[in-house]
């Protein structure tokens, strides 16, 4: 697979892994563990920068109120 063109690294691993049709039952089952996966890689950033930014609920209270659009005439 030389020409990859846009595609990333994960979804050319998937396509080698699954060259085939699935079963919706199956299909669905892969979805949700590949969703579960980046949940939890994402809950694990989060916590590590919670952590060391030493937030709490008034930063997050903050950061709910920051306009970061940029702002258009």
């Amino acid at each position: 697979m030389e020409n990859t063109g846009n595609l990333t690294n994960l979804q050319l691993e998937l396509l080698k892994m699954f060259h085939y049709n699935l079963p919706d039952h199956q299909l669905l089952e892969v979805k949700k563990l590949l969703s579960d996966f980046f949940a939890k890689n994402i809950t694990k950033d989060i916590d590590k920068l919670w952590e060391t930014n030493n937030w709490d609920k008034d930063t997050i209270n903050l950061l709910k109120e920051e306009h970061l659009r940029t702002k258009y005439e």
